[in-house]
This record gives C-alpha cells, sequence and structure tokens, in this order.
C-alpha cells in the first residue's frame, strides 16, 4: 500500500485514459480523491466515472470536458449534471448491479474508498457504503482509499486487508451529512396513512427520501420492529435508540438491521460506529429475492413521481428530466410481496407544485417511463388515502386510485380513463 500525499495526490499515474473509475455515494464518496480526481483530469485523459447519488459539490458540468459520468440515478446533485447534458443513465434493476460489474458490462478499473481506520485485527471497515462496491472489489485493477479517522467503522460482511490497497490517503474530517428534505404537513399525513398499515413486528425497508422517512417518524409506539434495506437513515437509527426497531422478530438476521449504505447525519454515524447490531452488507444480500422472500411481514416503503390509474409506476423522469431511478423499488416489491404477510406500499403526493403550478402525480398517463409495471401492484398511498390495486382488474384499479387523487384532478381524471381501459 503506497501512501499519498493527502493535500496533493497524484492519480495521475493510477487512472489511466480509458479506465472506468467508481467511488461511494452519499456521505461514503472519498472526497479527498475525487476532488483531485477531477482537477488532474486533463493529464490523465477522458476516462469514465460510474457514480450514485452525490452529495458534494466535487463534480461540476464542465469536468464533462473529460470526463464520461454513468450513474444508475439522477438524484441528489446528479441533476445538474443532467440537465447539461453530461450524465448517462444505467437504466438496471439494483440487484443486477453486482452482475453487470461482475461480468464485465460495467467494467470497472479504479475503485475509490473511503474506509474507516483498521481495527485490532488490521481490518479495514468499508464504513457507510458495502452494497454494489463489494463486488468492484474484486474486479477493479487498483483499490485507492482515503482513510478517514472520523468515519464510522461498521461491521459487515465485507471488510478490507492492507494488502488489498494499492495506494491510500490519510484524512481526519467529518463525512457529508445528507441534504434535508422536505418536511410538509402532506409528507406528515402520508406518512400517518402509511404507519397505520404497519403492525408490531414487521420488518421494514426504507427507499430514499423524505417519504419514507416521514413514514418512520410516525412509528415511535410500535414495538419489535426489524430492518432489511438497501439503505439506513437517521430515522431508523433514531426508531432503534428508541428501542422500536429491536430486530427480534425477524426470521432472517434476528436482532441485526441490514442495510447497503449509510444515508444520514452525524447521528447515524455515531449509531452505527463499532455496533453489531448494523451490518453493511452487498447488494447481492440486500436485495436478494430469496432473501427477501424467506422475510416474515417484509414491509416494503418507496416512493414515485407518479402512478397511473392502473398501477404502473414511474420512478424516473420528472418534466422531461432523468431525476430518479429505476433502483431497488421493483426488487423490494417484489419481495414484499412474496413474503409471508408481507406489504408492499408506494408512497406519493396526490398532487406538487411548481411555482405556483400544481402538478398531479395520480395520472391517466405517465409523462415518463414505466419503472414498476402494472403487474407488479402494490398498495399506493397518498395524502387522501389508500389504494390496495393487488388482486384487482384495470376497471377497479381505476376507481381506487381515483378515490385518492387529488379533489380537483378526480373528474378529468375519470374522463380520461373512459378512453384508456374503458373504465
Amino acid at each position: 500500500m503506497e501512501k499519498l500525499d493527502a493535500d496533493h495526490p497524484d492519480l495521475s499515474a493510477i487512472v489511466r485514459a480509458g479506465d472506468t473509475v467508481m467511488w461511494g455515494q452519499g456521505a461514503a464518496e472519498p472526497v479527498a480523491l475525487t476532488r483531485p480526481l477531477m482537477a488532474q483530469r486533463h493529464r490523465i485523459g477522458r476516462f469514465r466515472a460510474f457514480i450514485g447519488a452525490s452529495w458534494s459539490d466535487t463534480l461540476a458540468a464542465e469536468h464533462g470536458d473529460c470526463v464520461s459520468f454513468v450513474s444508475y440515478c439522477g438524484t441528489g446533485r446528479n441533476r445538474e449534471l443532467t440537465r447539461a447534458g453530461v450524465l448517462d443513465i444505467w437504466p438496471s434493476h439494483y440487484s443486477d448491479l453486482p452482475r453487470h460489474i461482475a461480468d464485465g458490462a460495467l467494467r470497472v478499473d479504479v475503485l475509490m474508498l473511503q474506509v474507516a481506520p483498521p481495527d485490532e485485527n488490521g481490518c479495514y471497515s468499508l464504513s457507510m457504503a458495502c452494497e454494489y462496491l463489494a463486488a468492484a472489489l474484486e474486479t477493479a485493477r487498483s483499490i485507492v482509499v482515503e482513510i478517514n479517522d472520523r468515519a464510522p467503522w461498521t461491521h459487515g460482511c465485507v471488510q478490507l486487508r492492507a494488502e488489498q490497497i494499492s495506494h491510500c490517503v490519510h484524512t481526519s474530517r467529518a463525512p457529508l451529512d445528507a441534504p434535508a428534505g422536505p418536511d410538509s404537513e402532506t409528507e406528515r399525513e402520508i406518512g400517518r396513512r402509511v404507519a397505520a398499515l404497519i403492525d408490531d413486528g414487521c420488518t421494514l425497508q426504507c427507499g430514499i427520501g423524505a417519504l419514507p422517512e416521514a413514514v418512520l417518524r410516525e412509528l415511535g409506539n410500535r414495538r419489535d420492529l426489524g430492518f432489511h434495506s438497501g439503505s439506513m437513515g437517521d430515522a431508523a437509527a433514531l426508531l432503534t435508540l428508541a428501542g422500536v426497531i429491536t430486530n427480534a422478530r425477524k426470521t432472517i438476521d434476528r436482532g441485526r438491521s441490514v442495510a447497503g449504505v449509510l444515508m444520514g447525519s452525524g447521528i447515524l454515524r455515531d449509531f452505527a460506529h463499532r455496533n453489531p447490531a448494523v451490518q453493511m452488507r452487498p447488494t447481492e444480500y440486500t436485495h436478494c429475492a430469496g432473501v427477501l422472500e424467506g422475510i416474515d411481514r417484509f414491509v416494503a416503503i418507496n416512493s414515485a413521481i407518479e402512478v397511473d390509474l392502473t398501477g404502473q409506476i414511474n420512478a424516473e423522469v420528472a418534466g422531461g428530466l432523468y431525476v430518479g431511478a429505476v433502483g431497488g423499488a421493483a426488487d423490494f416489491l417484489r419481495g414484499a410481496r412474496r413474503s409471508k404477510g408481507g406489504l408492499p406500499i408506494v408512497a406519493l403526493p396526490a398532487r406538487s407544485w411548481k411555482g405556483k403550478q400544481a402538478i398531479g402525480r395520480i395520472v391517466s398517463r405517465l409523462s415518463g417511463p414505466v419503472s414498476t409495471a402494472r403487474s407488479d401492484a402494490c398498495v399506493i398511498v397518498s395524502e387522501y388515502g389508500v389504494a390496495d390495486l393487488r388482486g384487482l382488474t384495470l376497471s377497479q384499479r381505476v376507481r381506487r386510485m381515483l378515490d385518492i387523487a387529488h379533489p380537483g384532478d378526480r373528474e378529468r381524471l375519470a374522463l380520461e380513463a373512459r378512453e384508456i381501459v374503458g373504465a
């Protein structure tokens, strides 16, 4: 392991023209490496960067002169790259990303990680992100790490030893915090409606965003909830500290919360640090159909940009701009459907606002792609009610969806529905 100058690491000898570089998303981004990487891009020559959800100010549209950006999502600061036309999207189910890495479809030459200092056994923790990075550990030519003594040391089945690391820098900086999401009465009402569907002893999966977090905040009076998700945020940590999430009734990983990436603030990082009750796992496990099916009373809670009257879900494009992801929603919704006593939920406001313009989120026709098919029917929740679409015909679904649409949209949607399904 070669130690690099933390202030001025020379990456031009590590990254070559034509390489693909990957790094952790959100707070797991090793900014001590990614910032100099962008600054040295002209010396390196054109290369590709596969990025997840970005929270930092590291990447800018101007970097597209030498860097081809690719991501599974358009969330966070990725939207700036999308607006500038320099971000290409990998429209994959989250569960497929490790396979794409392993078979070379998504080739990773240089993997950049933020890790915690080694423990007493010399093992470096992947800290805040394991997920699809674990697959890249097996294929990357070079593994370059930022060893941050303020990154939490987390437990999991994937750890690094010194001989696996080609280069490193040592830092001491606070990791990035998750951007604050909206907290309106609409989100709170949706959170209350979803929470009313969740009983003691259920195991929860929560997608990224304000609505899933709003649901968790409404569960303070439940008992023995479990947690198994692609990501974990502050609300899950607080519920655990309050004794609500205990994982005591889980049929798999009893006593342990499982996640692929930590997406929160210092509250979450302090909670997860050296806590064996929090297990960081690769995507092959967190999103595995067999694992999810084996978790009794598994409740998947995800959000969407739009849902049409027949149950098709757009979670990717809004206003012609790629702002979301295919992500893991379909993986988790299918897992919840197959779980004994499971519940697949998609929550969204009936309307959102762009300035003074109201935009319907329950629509007759999607304005973007079908991220989740209507054949994967689930429970749709808005601030106006709950529409369980499972086992219903198209005309029955339309009637349920009209009941949870904004009252000002229902008459128009009913007329449009007759043209679509004859409802």
